[in-house]
């Protein structure tokens, strides 16, 4: 009975010494293949230069990604700039200024010609393309505002007011009114007359439009006797 307790005991331990020793190739084979895939990747780096358009560095410490912030740098004093380790295939790199807008560029980077990369310049995204030089010259295409200018009186801001085009309105039809009501006949002119007078008083201008909607009321009928001689 000890002898089969025994045995089976070393046999356990064989098991987890051989599962512990799989577990340690397999973690040295992927290091191994991982460090022989690393030494084969053939890596570059990309050199640029931000410059003011009179071709004087542009000196303000600016932040440039690559890839949106896969990989980020700034730019030294005198403009320049690099990336390191960037591998083989198609990136992009923009440029975050605060005060001038930059042209977003793309590169394609070969394994065989890694030392000369494929580069097209956009002015934004979804503008037309434009192939560019290495290493990178990249100049401002404008400046970005934050503040609206104040503008100063003019006639024309005020005609665009509603409460000035209602004055204007009504200045108006008070000056052209008089002129109007000279072409007019006297009944007109009497009837407008009445219908200023019942706007005058509130009472009468309802009791017009009452009798505008039923129409006019008939005088009550009068019964007359008549005297029946004998």
């Amino acid at each position: 009975m000890r002898i089969g307790v025994g045995a089976s005991n070393i046999m356990m331990n064989f098991g987890s010494t051989l599962l512990w020793a799989c577990l340690l190739s397999s973690i040295l084979g992927s290091s191994l293949v991982g460090g022989a895939e690393a030494r084969g990747r053939q890596t570059t780096t990309i050199e640029g230069r931000l410059e003011n358009l009179d071709k004087t560095p542009f000196n303000i410490t600016t932040k440039i990604t690559l890839n949106d912030h896969e990989r980020t740098t700034y730019s030294r004093s005198d403009g320049t700039f690099v990336i390191y380790g960037v591998d083989p295939g198609i990136h992009q790199l923009d440029v975050h200024s605060t005060s001038h807008h930059f042209p977003q560029v793309k590169l394609q980077i070969l394994e065989g010609s890694s030392d000369n990369p494929k580069c097209l310049q956009y002015a934004y995204p979804g503008a037309m393309k434009q192939a560019t030089k290495y290493p990178l010259v990249l100049n401002p295409i404008a400046t970005y505002s934050y503040f609206e200018v104040r503008r100063g009186f003019s006639l024309f801001s005020l005609l665009k007011n509603p409460m000035v085009l209602m004055m204007v309105f009504s200045g108006g039809m008070m000056f052209m009114m008089p002129k109007m009501m000279e072409g007019l006949e006297p009944e007109e002119k009497a009837r407008m007359k009445a219908q200023m007078e019942a706007q005058q008083d509130p009472s009468k201008m309802i009791s017009q439009m009452w009798g505008d909607l039923t129409g006019p009321v008939d005088a009550p009928k009068t019964t007359t006797r008549r005297e029946v001689r004998s």
